[in-house]
């Protein structure tokens, strides 16, 4: 197995292969590692409480440790057949192209995302909104080898956690291998962030 990775041609931008790895409960156990997260940020534990979760988690550790591996052979990213495909590094999210020709859905910020005072970090917004405007440059233009060249949010209100929220993009306008993208979040009527995006497709083998 070790030398299948390093048999992996790398660079380029090479799409996700699909996988079943992990097996059934994977999706728990990413599902498990996301409550975790959030009760990292969230509790208010006796400290002999702490020292026992202290304990398991680097049990825990020691038991994936050995099983460490790169993105190419890591289920992560590949699992087609879980939401975000199996990426805990993702805001949880759903979308789809609507009859408008516009992409919509919905994201949710969990407590691991709390910046302050009830507010999403802005820095989990940049994620999000990355992930939803490279989505969009890439199902509305039909190429899905590009990179962000330039992303810019403005903050209009307070953005809640452990809400469902929704989004809408749109591709703006197309110049050579330049994609314009812009997009929103709304909690009801109430706008509470705008961003747009300049994604670049990439020439053949471009990192």
């Amino acid at each position: 197995m070790a030398g299948d990775r390093h048999q992996h041609p790398g660079g380029g931008f090479n799409p996700p292969e699909p996988t079943t790895k992990g097996g059934p409960d994977y999706g728990r156990f990413i599902d498990g590692v996301r409550r975790l997260q959030d009760h990292a940020r969230a509790v208010d534990a006796p400290d002999e409480v702490i020292t026992e979760a202290a304990d398991l988690l680097e049990k825990v550790s020691s038991l994936l440790s050995p099983y460490d591996a790169d993105e190419w052979e890591s289920p992560s990213g590949r699992r087609m057949d879980l939401p975000m495909r199996g990426n805990i590094l993702t805001v949880p999210m759903s979308a789809g192209k609507g009859d408008d020709g516009r992409i919509h859905g919905w994201a949710r910020f969990a407590r691991f995302h709390l910046g302050r005072n009830g507010a999403v970090h802005g820095g989990a917004l940049g994620m999000l909104f990355d992930t939803v405007l490279g989505l969009t440059s890439a199902v509305l233009t039909g190429g899905p080898h590009q990179r962000t060249a330039y992303l810019k949010i403005d903050y209009r209100n307070i953005v809640p956690i452990e809400k469902r929220l929704r989004f809408d993009s749109g591709v703006d306008r197309v110049d050579g291998r330049k994609i314009f993208v812009s997009g929103r979040l709304s909690d009801g009527d109430t706008l509470l962030t705008e961003a747009e995006a300049l994604f670049v497709r990439l020439k053949p083998g471009q990192p």
